[in-house]
């Protein structure tokens, strides 16, 4: 079963006629993902240059072109479309060996790891709140299909956390009670 498919063809039928005009709050909620996808990818592209496990390098990779940068693609041409003004980000970083930094200076790979997971949860929370915010079924689906992505994306990233023991859990509660 193709998930990302299977969301299109529940939002296909809704998506067909005239579309009316995109409320407040689904310009922001597309705003600020467009924004924070962008600003996301940036770390992301940081990380890539300080990450030294090649299994992480290759998950950031991964992330940047099979995830960010397609939403991002998507989201710019959907704004030009519908006339919104796109967020001022800066410009990618470059690729480059920053070994020389000393330790201290820069995140190690659990810590890389750490944020991208944390990332990705404010990605899955934000993609969700769209998706119950719009009106409009053509955002909501891009939000639904943004929500799959990242929790697709991220179940093999928790593997890989958990394989590195990169993986922070809370305490256990334990009550006593048999």
């Amino acid at each position: 079963m193709n998930l990302f498919e299977l969301i299109k063809d529940a939002f296909g039928p809704l998506m067909d006629g005239d579309k009316k005009p995109l409320h407040v709050g689904e310009v922001m909620n597309l705003w600020f993902y467009l924004h924070g996808t962008e600003q996301t990818l940036r770390y992301d592209q940081h990380a890539y240059n300080l990450a030294q496990d090649p299994e992480l390098k290759e998950k950031i990779v991964d992330i940047i072109e099979n995830v960010h940068r397609p939403m991002i693609k998507e989201l710019t041409q959907f704004f030009k479309d519908e006339g919104i003004p796109l967020p001022d980000v800066g410009a990618e970083k470059v690729v480059g060996e920053f070994k020389a930094l000393p330790e201290g200076a820069r995140m190690n790979d659990e810590e890389i790891a750490n944020l991208i997971a944390y990332n990705l949860v404010v990605g899955i929370t934000s993609a969700t709140r769209g998706i119950t915010e719009s009106v409009r079924s053509d955002v909501g689906y891009l939000f639904a299909k943004y929500h799959m992505m990242k929790i697709t994306f991220s179940l093999t990233f928790k593997t890989l956390m958990q394989e590195k023991g990169w993986l922070r859990v809370p305490p256990y509660y334990i009550t006593g009670k048999e």
